[in-house]
Order: C-alpha cells, then structure tokens, then sequence
C-alpha cells in the first residue's frame, strides 16, 4: 500500500479498489444519514460494486494527473477520504473535499488530513493556491478549513445543489507562501 504518514494515527493511502472497497462501502453506509446531507453521491453507492468503480475511476484520474483521492486512515482503519477533486493549472491551484465516517468525527482526523494534503499539494505538486469550498450551513467542514489556516475569502450564493435544494458555499483558500509562514511557526 502506498502510504504518506501524517503522525502515529493518521495517514494517507492511494486506494486499492479491489482490497478497500468493501471497506470503504461499509463506512460510507454506517454513515450515510450524516453523509447524505452534504455529499450528492451518497445515495448513489448503493453496493460494494458501486464503491469499487468509483475507487477505480479516481484510480484513473490519479494515472492521468485530473485529481487525487486518498484514503484517510485511522490507526490503519479507513476512516474517510480527501482529494484534490482536480488540479488547475491556468492559476496553479486545487480545491480539496473530504468525508468521515461518522464514529470517527471529534479525533481531530480530519484537520490533521487536511493539513497532509497541504503539505503534498504545496510541496509535491507545485500548487499555489489550495481551496476549500463548504455549504455555509456545514459547520463541521467550516470549522476544519478554519482550524487548518485558511482564509475565509468569501460566499457564494446557491453555489451547491444538495438533497434538500440549493445551498451556499463559503470559500476558503490557503496560498503556498501563507502556509510556509504556518509551517515556520511549528
């Protein structure tokens, strides 16, 4: 397994769409009353199979250099994923989304997540500018792009369609210089 180590309980893993599948399936269904509310593609996943072509198109997408999705692990337990969603190279930047499965929520797994694809955005893949884009209604994720230094630079109006209609998005962004003045000071 291909593995980037956060700290002694959080890393990060390419998926193995055969192996982590089933896995992956499972946590996505333990958790999909809280999932379903801010992820569109939740109730899409109705099987394992569905997890599977997913993990092998985001596979593909890594082969081709469009995005990266890595599993978050736990203690060596799936506990979510996190992604470049894509890659843009006119303004060198990439905007990261992320899920937990629900019995992992309130470890700090996800702020620690967050800050290692910083760190392999800015350091591995050049970008200058990372995103996070959060319904304004989503404190959780809010609260993560927060505690991880990134800058709230503002709202978009009925910028994401989820279950229940049209929501607004806070924009957050971290630029590279900004994060080497956050790495310096640790």
């Amino acid at each position: 397994m291909f593995t980037y180590q956060i700290d002694n309980e959080v890393s990060l893993a390419l998926p193995r769409p055969k192996i982590d599948a089933e896995a992956m399936f499972q946590l996505i269904d333990e958790s999909r009353k809280e999932l379903e509310m801010w992820l569109p593609w939740v109730s899409y996943t109705k099987a394992i199979a569905d997890e599977e072509k997913f993990l092998y198109e985001v596979m593909r997408h890594f082969g081709t250099g469009y995005s990266l999705n890595l599993i978050i692990l736990y203690e060596n337990q799936p506990a979510g994923m996190i992604s470049f969603n894509r890659f843009r190279e006119m303004d060198q930047s990439a905007e990261i989304g992320y899920w937990l499965g629900t019995r992992f929520i309130g470890k700090g797994i996800m702020h620690r997540a967050v800050v290692g694809m910083c760190q392999i955005g800015f350091n591995d893949y050049k970008v200058n500018k990372i995103e996070i884009h959060a319904a304004v209604d989503n404190a959780r994720s809010n609260h993560v792009a927060q505690k991880a230094g990134f800058h709230l630079d503002g709202t978009i109006r009925a910028n994401e369609l989820l279950s229940d209609g049209f929501h607004d998005d806070n924009i957050w962004t971290l630029l590279k210089d900004e994060w080497e003045i956050v790495v310096n000071r640790r």
